[in-house]
């Protein structure tokens, strides 16, 4: 009523089913994002989803294989890989700038720990966090993962040491090894007292590219006392990542009017969740953990009607398009 919208309503599935609806923005608390995906599926409709695309991989493995079988566009938001940033370091890989990668680096942290009830349920800082830089990883490498190794730990805040798993961390640092050798390190933290920090680095066999951490502004201010930053970085993911969402949003647009596949597939977040996984039962279990044991211990839990091919083809080096 205030904005003169014509129709409107508090029902998801009466939104999804809308006949006006040609298209679906999945951007409600995660628990809901698999079955509210299997509506707009059922229903012909594309799919633009928040990651995850559902809290557990068999879930997930379970909606991208209905979005497939319906033919709709399942469009995993990985906002990430719109970035300008990182859209120059990925630039500089695949022109052959650098040479071929050899070492990623990847740095995540938020400004201020999120409150007790995000965490607890959430999956833990691999999943709801670490998630996005295991995803950049991936698609810098242009390669898929072999296995990852993670370490975690609490030191932020101590209110979540008493949940289970990797709920209980708030910082940690994964490897993850790539074909031929190749590595990615990552490290992540709830908190970073100076802003919103993001940043990546890759060395190739010719030349390295990085990218520095974001600010408001470029002003520089020059004391008796200090020479640097004028402002501190970025607070707020959103102003931070805000040229992301715009682009990942038009890409989907793009892709439903150019009737192509969605630039980041449910594959893509399959594949993500994965790692994620694999991450926590390293940093629980104290080893290396191979993703392919993640996938393969999903896929008798897929259902026979469509997670069983499905699953054939994830496995088979993950089935996915190139990243």
């Amino acid at each position: 009523e205030k904005y003169g919208v014509d129709h409107y309503s508090t029902d998801s599935a009466e939104v999804i089913a809308h006949p006006d609806v040609q298209a679906v923005w999945i951007c409600s608390p995660s628990q809901y994002h698999a079955e509210q995906i299997r509506q707009a599926a059922e229903l012909g409709k594309d799919i633009f989803c928040e990651k995850p695309v559902a809290t557990n991989l068999e879930e997930t493995i379970e909606a991208v294989a209905f979005a497939r079988e319906k033919g709709v566009r399942l469009f995993v938001a990985l906002q990430r890989r719109f970035d300008p940033n990182f859209l120059r370091v990925k630039r500089a890989i695949e022109s052959g700038e650098i040479g071929t990668p050899v070492q990623v680096k990847l740095t995540s942290r938020d400004p201020a720990p999120p409150p007790l009830k995000y965490v607890k349920g959430g999956g833990g800082i691999f999943k709801d966090m670490a998630i996005h830089d295991l995803d950049m990883s991936r698609f810098l490498m242009g390669a898929e993962p072999e296995e990852v190794f993670a370490i975690g730990s609490c030191h932020i805040d101590k209110s979540i040491e008493t949940l289970e798993g990797p709920e209980a961390f708030d910082t940690a640092t994964v490897v993850v090894k790539y074909p031929e050798g190749r590595t990615a390190m990552i490290d992540v933290c709830r908190q970073a007292t100076y802003g919103y920090d993001q940043r990546a680095e890759a060395l190739g066999t010719k030349a390295m590219v990085m990218t520095d951490n974001m600010y408001p502004n470029t002003a520089r201010t020059f004391t008796a006392e200090y020479v640097g930053m004028a402002d501190l970085p970025y607070d707020f993911f959103m102003s931070r990542y805000i040229e992301a969402y715009e682009a990942e949003t038009l890409a989907f647009i793009e892709a439903i009017k150019a009737q192509k596949d969605a630039p980041i597939t449910g594959e893509d977040g399959i594949v993500a969740l994965a790692m994620a996984i694999a991450c926590g039962i390293s940093a629980e279990e104290r080893r290396w953990v191979k993703v392919s044991e993640v996938l393969n211990a999903s896929a008798p839990e897929a259902s026979p009607s469509n997670g069983k091919s499905f699953m054939k083809l994830v496995k088979s080096g993950f089935g996915l398009r190139e990243a």
